[in-house]
């Protein structure tokens, strides 16, 4: 995983000490709710409340409208028509709203588009496919605040629309309709605007049956909070609300839909089990096929067709799973032959076949992987490319993209996401022009970063650790679970798991002994070695086992104590801008000592298995990453060695002059070194 730069949260101690005292909470939580932004009391009674607290529907713009157009549907006989999205957030929308306007006698079908064919929102062939249904109101959930053509032709042919949508208005203009309830428009009486698409819904129906709110939130809250969560949305205020009740419902009494994806044997389902274990099942459909399957799973109302359609989702799940890594398996390859396809500072890898439910996730890892922004690019069979994106923070992808639109034919997005579409032959041209707009407007490259909650020695790591932190919940966008940075550990012993797959360690700080597990980490790539000093990244959590509960320290990044990050970035940048530009500094070079250096500690170790920044990190303290990168290209030019995953020696048939090597001389002359 690409190196990342640890930022440790601050907060004001005396405020968190107030707090502390004033709600007779461990001042420990009370600097993690600080450092997180929970300062005054209000807040603080909101975040620690139990209560669930819903503020009138009312207080949206248009609600009232949307309530009487809908109602006038339904006392008419009219049909109507669900319009959602194939993601999470889209499909528990359609369910929740098609579940309670059939509870109330509504003659209600639904759409939901295909991610492949038709893409995200309202589109004219849906539009025209709904209207040959007889349908005469079409209610959209999570999309159609941009639709405006879409609308249009809606009401020419003669039906009707409501809005209900969380994306941001498209300057400040509103599509025609009956009502747009939006939580971004102006004229709104909230304060808190953050809701996701089925949050939106569920406030429409609470709307428009408001004797029965308790009915409505017990039926419906599980939706609510899975949207919620798989939408990324912050947890505060309303939506930690709908999310804490929601956990009850899954934990307490499941619709049938949702319980086989509940694991009863071990503890309540946490926001995390929601988004890593149901979210990605439910989005999955929409991802690799029909979205309209996961909305018929979730109104599922009995128990065994339920159990055959979760099992139904865990198949496409790994079939998703299976496709994308098939898509990072072939960048790999690709990658093998050709280095500079990650050497540059935006990374852009293509393939035929690509399939465009994934590639977005495709992109994700190999950011993860890289540290760089990363486009992945699918080119069907009429030679269409279409791509998705994802960024470091401080890297706005979607300005970068619009200063190359002149090599795409759509594109759309965020500072941190964002997709594109092209002709297959653009594809070169867009990642030479989108290469040269990053290192023109960012010679240094925002580097990823990893926040640590706090530092702590290892001997607080306890199981009251965790009990305190219980207040926190549920984590989820805005209130991750907390990491905190231990340091100055020696490495006992290191340990394979699962075939390889993840690593146990034992480690050591005065009279603490501690064990850590280092998940989705091959052992065989894992570059340390007992009596290593390490500092660590881990978070803390319950493991229930054979009815007894242990403390689980999951590591979330590992690097050693002597690590000086600020000279890594530092001396990373100059050698990035000198591949990406040609800058040249008097730091990049390697003299004859720094070769000798490094190559007495090569035959040392008969090699280096890692990657070569690992190997700069063991060397920090006397040689520069440049001189380093340069050392390494010029050993393998002489025949000394040979670099592929790692580094083996060769045995030299006669003595070797580094300067000549053709990579050392270019690099003198640059430098103009005699």
């Amino acid at each position: 995983m690409a190196f990342k730069k640890w930022v440790v949260r601050q907060a004001d101690k005396d405020r968190a000490s107030q707090l502390s005292e004033k709600f007779n909470i461990d001042p420990f939580v009370a600097f993690l709710m600080v450092s997180r932004g929970i300062v005054n009391d209000l807040d603080a009674v909101n975040f620690m409340a139990d209560e669930f607290v819903l503020s009138s529907p009312f207080d949206f713009v248009d609600m009232d409208e949307a309530v009487f157009a809908i109602g006038e549907a339904m006392d008419n006989g009219d049909k109507i028509c669900i319009y959602g999205d194939y993601d999470c957030d889209g499909v528990t929308s359609t369910a929740l709203l098609v579940d309670f306007l059939r509870k109330r006698g509504a003659d209600v079908c639904y759409y939901i588009p295909s991610r492949e064919n038709e893409g995200y929102g309202l589109n004219m062939h849906a539009v025209d496919t709904i209207h040959s249904w007889g349908v005469s109101l079409i209610v959209t959930v999570d999309n159609g605040i941009s639709a405006f053509d879409e609308a249009k032709h809606i009401y020419d042919l003669g039906m009707s629309l409501v809005v209900t949508d969380h994306h941001q208005l498209t300057e400040g203009r509103l599509p025609m309709a009956e009502a747009v309830v939006n939580p971004h428009r102006d004229e709104n009486n909230i304060d808190f605007r953050d809701f996701c698409g089925v949050g939106v819904a569920f406030k429409l129906a609470v709307a428009m049956d408001e004797d029965n709110v308790e009915q409505i939130i017990d039926e419906y809250i599980d939706l609510v909070a899975i949207g919620t969560i798989a939408d990324v949305m912050p947890l505060r205020e309303e939506n930690r609300a709908f999310v804490r009740k929601g956990l009850e419902k899954i934990n307490n009494y499941p619709r049938k839909a949702i319980a086989p994806l509940v694991n009863k044997n071990s503890s309540p389902a946490t926001s995390q089990d929601v988004a890593f274990q149901i979210c990605p099942r439910i989005n999955a459909m929409g991802r690799m096929g029909d979205a309209k399957r996961a909305v018929e799973f979730l109104l599922c109302d009995d128990a065994q067709q339920a159990l055959s359609a979760c099992n139904m989702l865990n198949e496409e799940n790994i079939n998703r799973q299976r496709v994308e890594q098939d898509i990072l398996d072939d960048v790999n390859r690709q990658v093998q032959s050709n280095p500079r396809l990650v050497s540059s500072p935006v990374i852009v890898v293509a393939g035929k076949g690509y399939h465009h439910g994934v590639i977005g996730i495709a992109a994700a890892h190999i950011l993860e992987k890289y540290g760089k922004p990363t486009f992945v690019i699918g080119i069907d069979e009429n030679n269409v490319a279409r791509g998705s994106a994802r960024s470091v923070e401080g890297f706005n992808i979607f300005e970068a993209i619009t200063a190359c639109s002149d090599d795409l034919v759509q594109f759309g997005g965020h500072p941190l996401a964002a997709g594109i579409t092209l002709e297959a032959d653009m594809i070169e041209r867009f990642s030479n022009d989108i290469n040269a707009y990053a290192i023109e407007h960012y010679p240094i490259m925002p580097q990823p970063e990893l926040t640590l909650d706090f530092k702590l020695a290892p001997s607080y790591l306890n199981l009251d650790l965790v009990d305190s932190m219980a207040v926190l919940e549920p984590y989820g966008a805005g209130n991750p679970p907390a990491v905190f940075g231990i340091y100055r550990l020696k490495l006992v012993n290191a340990s394979a798991l699962s075939d390889g797959k993840h690593i146990r360690l034992d480690l050591q700080k005065k009279d603490t002994k501690i064990r850590v597990v280092r998940f989705s980490s091959p052992f065989n790539e894992f570059p340390y070695q007992p009596g290593d000093e390490l500092n660590l990244a881990v978070k803390v959590n319950k493991n229930l086992y054979n009815g007894k509960t242990y403390l689980s320290v999951q590591a979330v990044d590992i690097r050693l104590s002597s690590v000086d990050e600020d000279k890594y970035f530092k001396e990373k940048s100059a050698y990035d801008l000198y591949r990406y530009s040609g800058q040249v500094e008097a730091s990049l070079y390697p003299s004859r000592d720094d070769c000798a250096y490094v190559y007495r500690f090569l035959k040392n170790n008969n090699g280096y298995a890692y990657s070569l920044d690992d190997l700069y990190f063991r060397l920090q303290e006397r040689i520069t990453y440049g001189q380093l990168m340069f050392a390494v290209k010029a050993f393998s030019q002489a025949g000394l060695i040979n670099y592929k995953k790692g580094i083996t020696l060769n045995i030299p048939k006669e003595k070797v002059n580094l300067e000549d090597t053709p990579i050392l001389k270019a690099l003198k002359g640059r430098l103009d070194i005699e």
